[in-house]
């Protein structure tokens, strides 16, 4: 009796538990990924466009900023924004994708090990591209390096798709909007796996920094201390004032 009645109350404090809304994501991390998504987005819809080359670049040079900050916080950050949170085993990713087939998904607080191939794959990718941007931009390396930096972009693009479909796949499995999660920090889990500092301020700082950069771009600030491109470097006097 006493042993039906203390399972019953294991399985209530485990379905509380579970109905609890907990702080997954910090600021900092949710900023990074809505900014890098919204650079991407913006570089790759400029970058056959001559006119809005500098836009292009402005966008590229955020993007790389934003990776940089990345892998930094991914060595300090909080609990989940960690990348030691986030590395599975080979075996663990299987297991996780057969999970998914069998429609028994296993729940992850934070990245899951499909979530974490993507996210270590477009770190990576960002990687290359902006290397390979930053070389085109200065007039090195030749036509093949412009057609890398293309290919790499177009790669992180088919990535980018493959996440956002895992995502909805996610969310559908596990009764969960992760897209939401990733906008207000919070999932369902136990209290005690929570997040206990979000850390604001930094989040508010790499905005301010990114926007700040926005600015002193395009009111030509930033060109005192950002490397020209040698080709064209006397072109791009005037390149505020083109239109």
């Amino acid at each position: 009796m006493s042993t039906s009645l203390a399972s019953a109350a294991g399985r209530t404090s485990q379905c509380a538990d579970a109905a609890t809304t907990v702080r997954v994501w910090d600021v900092p991390t949710r900023v990074f990924h809505w900014s890098l998504a919204l650079c991407f987005a913006g570089a790759w819809l400029t970058s056959d466009s001559e006119r809005l080359r500098d836009l292009h670049v402005m966008l590229g040079y955020t993007f790389a900023g934003l990776i940089v900050f990345r892998v930094l916080w991914g060595l300090v950050g909080t609990r989940y924004a960690r990348f030691t949170s986030f590395l599975f085993s080979p075996r663990k990713f299987a297991s996780y994708v057969k999970s998914l087939i069998t429609r028994k998904p296993e729940h992850h607080l934070g990245h899951n090990p499909a979530g974490s191939v993507s996210i270590f794959a477009m770190l990576g990718l960002g990687v290359l591209i902006v290397l390979s941007g930053f070389t085109v931009y200065q007039d090195i390396g030749g036509e093949w390096l412009e057609e890398f930096h293309e290919v790499a972009a177009s790669t992180m693009l088919a990535v980018v798709f493959v996440h956002i479909a895992g995502v909805i796949v996610s969310s559908l499995l596990h009764r969960e909007n992760l897209v939401r999660s990733m906008v207000t920090g919070s999932k369902r889990g136990a209290p005690s796996d929570g997040i206990r500092h979000t850390h604001r301020t930094v989040g508010a700082a790499l905005l301010v920094a990114v926007l700040g950069f926005w600015w002193a771009y395009q009111s030509g600030t930033a060109d005192a201390w950002l490397p020209q491109p040698t080709a064209t470097a006397g072109e791009r006097t005037d390149r505020h004032h083109d239109d």
